[in-house]
C-alpha cells in the first residue's frame, strides 16, 4: 500500500511542463513560430557568421556560429522538453535550413559535409518495441484481476490503453505488458511511465541489480533487449510487436503522410473539376429555364393580344348584325303601322254602289294578303337572323375551343419543359450528394429525400405527356373537321366566291396566263395566244415533275428557309427567253406549290382575300357568304 502511494503521488507531480502544448500541435506551432522568424518578429541572425537563439533568453551564451545553432536547434527539437520548446527550435532549424543555408558556405568544408548529413542523435538509435510497450515486474497477482483495472487506475496519468498478465507453462510468471497508443503521444507517455519508474529507482536496472524485491513494483520502457530473450516476456513481445527505432518511424509516418496528401490532393482536384463541371451544367440549365420562361412570356403576351383582337372583332360584328336586324325590324313595323293604318280608313269609308263595295272589298282582300305576306317576311327574317346569330355564337364558340387547347398545349410543354429541367437538376443534386460523404452530410437521407422527389417529377411528367398525348390527338380531330368544312365551302361555294369578290378561290401552282400571252405578242404576232397557250401548258407540266427541284438552302441567323435558286439551269433560260414576268409568275407558282403541296406537285384550291392577297379564313369566307345573301335578300 505504502509503494502505492508513492506511485500515484509521484504520478500526481508530473511536470505541467509538457501539458501546456499537445503533439499534435506541434507541427501547426511550429509553423507560426517559423513564420514569426522569417517576418522579423524574432531576430535569429546578427552578422554574416553570427546568429542566437531568441528561445533560450536566460542562457549566458548568446553568440552561435551557424553549425553550432543548427546543433542546439536539432538536439533540443528532438529532446523530451516540453511541446512549445521543441516547436520553437524546431522552426529555428527549418529557417536556418532553408533562409540562412548561404552561412554555410563560410564553413570549412568537413564542417559544411557535416551539416549536410548530421549525425541522428543516439537516443534516435535505440531500438524500441513497437507498439510501444511497458514492462511491469513483480505484480501481485490480485492487482491483474478485472484486466488490471487497479493498476490501470494508478497508471491513468501515463494514458495506458490495455494491460496484460505474462503467463508462461507453470502460470502467472508475476510480469505484466502496458501498451500505449502507436503515435508520439504514446511513445511521449511510455517514456513519462519509464522516467517515473527510473526516479523512484524501481527501473529495469534496479529490478536486476536489487535481491530482495519486497512488494515494489518495478517498471520500465520495452527494448530489443525484451524482446530477444527467451522468457514469456519476451515471447510475448516478439507476438505482438515489432522492433523500430525512432527514425524508422519518422521516416515510415512521413512516407504515410506525403501518400495521404498526395491521395487527398488528387481527390481534392477531381472533386474540385467535377464541381465545376455541375456548375456549369446548372448555368446552362438555368440559362434554358430563363430562356424557356422567356418564351412562355412571350407566348403569352401574343396570345393575349390575339384573344383581345378577336374578341374586339367579334364585338363589332355582333354589332353590326345587331344593327341591321334592328333596322329591318324597324321597316317591317313602320309597313304594318301603314297597312293598319290604311285598313282602317277603309273600314270607315262606307260604299256607296256595289261597285265601291266590291272595290273596297278587293282592296281590303289585297291589304290582308299584303299584311299576311309581310308577316310571313318577318317571320322568316326573324328565323334568319336567329340562324346567323347561332351560326356566329357557334363560330365564335369553336375559335375559343381552338385557342383554349391551343394555350393549353402551350401550358403543358411549358410544364414539360419545367419538369425536364427540374429532373435534371434533381439529378444532379443527387450527384452531388454522392460525392459529398464524410463531410458532415447524411447522404443516404439526403440521397433518399432526391430520389423520391425525382420520382415525383417523373410520375408528373408522364401524367402530363399522357394528357398532352390526348390533346394532340382532339386537337388533330378538330383540325381534321376544319379542313373537311374548309373543303366543302370550297366545292360547294365555288360559283359564288369570284375572282372580283373580296373573298374568292385561288388554284394554288396554276401558272397566271396573262405574262405568256404579253411575251408571246412581242415574239409571234398573230400566232401569240397559240403559243402562250403551248408555253403555259408545257410549264404547268414542268412545275408537276417531282425530280425537278430549283431551290436552295438559306440561313439567316438560326433560321433556315427554302429560296428559287436563280443559277438554275431551266429558270435562267426561261428569264432570258421570255423576260422578267413570266420569270416572276413560274417562280410565284414553284413557291405555292412547295408550300402547299410539295409531295404531290400538283395545284390546291385554297380560300383568298383578294382584296388583302392573303389566304382567308373558314370564319370570313361564312361571313362574306351571310353578307351577300343578306344584299340580295334585300334587293328581293
Amino acid at each position: 500500500m505504502a509503494n502505492d502511494r508513492q506511485m500515484c503521488s509521484a504520478m500526481e507531480c508530473s511536470s505541467d511542463e509538457s501539458s501546456e502544448l499537445s503533439e499534435t500541435d506541434i507541427d501547426d506551432y511550429a509553423e507560426r513560430a517559423y513564420l514569426d522568424l522569417k517576418s522579423g518578429k524574432l531576430v535569429a541572425r546578427l552578422g554574416t557568421d553570427r546568429f542566437r537563439c531568441p528561445f533560450c533568453p536566460g542562457k549566458k551564451k548568446q553568440d552561435y556560429r551557424y553549425n553550432e545553432l543548427l546543433q542546439h536547434a536539432v538536439g533540443v527539437g528532438a529532446s523530451n522538453r516540453a511541446a512549445k520548446v521543441k516547436a520553437n527550435h524546431q522552426a529555428l532549424a527549418k529557417l536556418l535550413k532553408e533562409d540562412h543555408a548561404d552561412a554555410a558556405a563560410t564553413l570549412p568544408p568537413r564542417q559544411a559535409v557535416a551539416l549536410s548529413n548530421p549525425k541522428k542523435p543516439v537516443k534516435d538509435q535505440e531500438v524500441f518495441v513497437w507498439p510501444w510497450m511497458g514492462i511491469l515486474a513483480n505484480v501481485p497477482a490480485e492487482q491483474t484481476q478485472g484486466g488490471g483495472a487497479i493498476l490501470m487506475k494508478q497508471l491513468a496519468d501515463f494514458k495506458p490503453l490495455r494491460y496484460t498478465a505474462v503467463y508462461g507453462d507453470y502460470g502467472y510468471t508475476g510480469y505484466g505488458i502496458v501498451l500505449f497508443s502507436k503515435d508520439w503521444i504514446g511513445f511521449k507517455n511510455a517514456l513519462a511511465f519509464q522516467n517515473f519508474f527510473k526516479s523512484q529507482h524501481l527501473g529495469k536496472m534496479d529490478w536486476k541489480e536489487t535481491r530482495q524485491h519486497g512488494h515494489y513494483v518495478f517498471g520500465w520502457l520495452a527494448k530489443e533487449e525484451d524482446y530477444k530473450s527467451n522468457d514469456p516476456v519476451g515471447i510475448f513481445l516478439s507476438a505482438n510487436g515489432d522492433l523500430k527505432t525512432v527514425s524508422d518511424l519518422e521516416q515510415e509516418m512521413s512516407s504515410k503522410t506525403d501518400n495521404l496528401i498526395a491521395t487527398l490532393t488528387q481527390q481534392i482536384t477531381a472533386k474540385s473539376k467535377y464541381a465545376q463541371e455541375l456548375e456549369c451544367k446548372w448555368n446552362q440549365m438555368n440559362l434554358s429555364l430563363q430562356r424557356a420562361v422567356e418564351e412562355g412570356d412571350l407566348l403569352r403576351k401574343r396570345y393575349n393580344e390575339e384573344m383581345r383582337n378577336m374578341q374586339s372583332a367579334a364585338h363589332e360584328h355582333m354589332h353590326r348584325v345587331f344593327q341591321e336586324t334592328d333596322k329591318l325590324r324597324k321597316q317591317l313595323v313602320e309597313k304594318e303601322s301603314y297597312i293598319q293604318r290604311r285598313s282602317s280608313q277603309l273600314n270607315e269609308l262606307v260604299a256607296q254602289t256595289d261597285m265601291e263595295r266590291r272595290k273596297l272589298e278587293e282592296e281590303r282582300k289585297k291589304n290582308a294578303d299584303q299584311n299576311d305576306s309581310l308577316n310571313m317576311a318577318r317571320i322568316e327574317q326573324q328565323k334568319a337572323d336567329e340562324r346567323a346569330i347561332q351560326l356566329l355564337e357557334k363560330h365564335k364558340k369553336e375559335k375559343e375551343a381552338a385557342l383554349n387547347k391551343m394555350l393549353q398545349l402551350e401550358r403543358q410543354v411549358d410544364e414539360k419543359q419545367k419538369l425536364e429541367l427540374d429532373i435534371e437538376q434533381l439529378k444532379g443534386k443527387l450527384e452531388v450528394v454522392k460525392h459529398m460523404e464524410g463531410e458532415g452530410v447524411d447522404v443516404k437521407k439526403r440521397s433518399e429525400e432526391l430520389t423520391a422527389e425525382l420520382n415525383k417529377r417523373i410520375e408528373e411528367m408522364e401524367d402530363l405527356e399522357a394528357l398532352n398525348q390526348t390533346l394532340v390527338i382532339k386537337e388533330r380531330m378538330t383540325n381534321d373537321e376544319i379542313q373537311d368544312a374548309k373543303k366543302e365551302l370550297i366545292s360547294g361555294l365555288s360559283e359564288l366566291l369570284g375572282p372580283r369578290s373580296n373573298i374568292g378561290i385561288k388554284r394554288m401552282g396554276e401558272l397566271d396566263e396573262k405574262p405568256f400571252l404579253l411575251a408571246c405578242k412581242q415574239r409571234y404576232g398573230k400566232d401569240a395566244e397559240m403559243e402562250a397557250l403551248k408555253l403555259c401548258s408545257a410549264w404547268q407540266e414542268q412545275l408537276k415533275d417531282a425530280n425537278w427541284h430549283p431551290f436552295k438552302i438559306v440561313t439567316t441567323g438560326e433560321m433556315t428557309e427554302q429560296v428559287i435558286d436563280d443559277n438554275d439551269e431551266k429558270l435562267a433560260g426561261l428569264k432570258k427567253q421570255l423576260g422578267e414576268e413570266v420569270y416572276k409568275a413560274v417562280t410565284t407558282a414553284l413557291l405555292e406549290i412547295n408550300e402547299y403541296n410539295a409531295s404531290g406537285s400538283y395545284v390546291v384550291s385554297e380560300l383568298w382575300n383578294n382584296k388583302e392577297n392573303r389566304k382567308a379564313s373558314v370564319t370570313e369566307a361564312i361571313q362574306h357568304v351571310l353578307k351577300q345573301w343578306k344584299a340580295q335578300k334585300r334587293r328581293r
